[in-house]
């Protein structure tokens, strides 16, 4: 169910982000942002989260695993947005800073989310007690 709730509270955030940027500066059809939203929210939860985040270096390691995660989302987000974006916007002028304007907004929200996620959603901690 922690799961459920961090996709959830994930895609309000990159619906929030790509709204205001996609549909509200640069003018894109608000469902094509929605959608741009639930497929970024869906590979970005999977790769960025489960398989980078929560595997890339030692539990203790959180600030390098969240850098590293926070960047692979900044690109994912940046080439699905505009791949995307390129199909489903056709004849946006300027969508190429349209992604990357969104991407860097997406990866600062990634940042703080990580936190959540190493707080509330993985049930792995790290193991104090050396063993002899």
């Amino acid at each position: 169910m922690e799961h459920v709730k961090a996709i959830i509270i994930k895609f309000v955030m990159i619906a929030a982000v790509l709204g205001i940027i996609l549909s509200g500066i640069f003018d894109g059809a608000l469902s094509d942002t929605l959608w741009i939203s639930a497929a970024l929210t869906l590979l970005a939860y999977v790769l960025g989260d489960l398989l980078i985040f929560r595997s890339v270096g030692d539990s203790l390691e959180y600030t390098k695993r969240n850098t590293i995660a926070t960047l692979s989302d900044i690109v994912l987000s940046f080439l699905v947005i505009y791949f995307m974006g390129n199909s489903l916007f056709v004849g946006m002028d300027n969508l190429f800073s349209a992604a990357l304007l969104s991407a860097i907004m997406i990866g600062v929200g990634e940042w703080f989310f990580h936190k959540y996620l190493d707080n509330n959603v993985f049930d792995e901690k790290p193991d104090h007690h050396e063993t002899v």
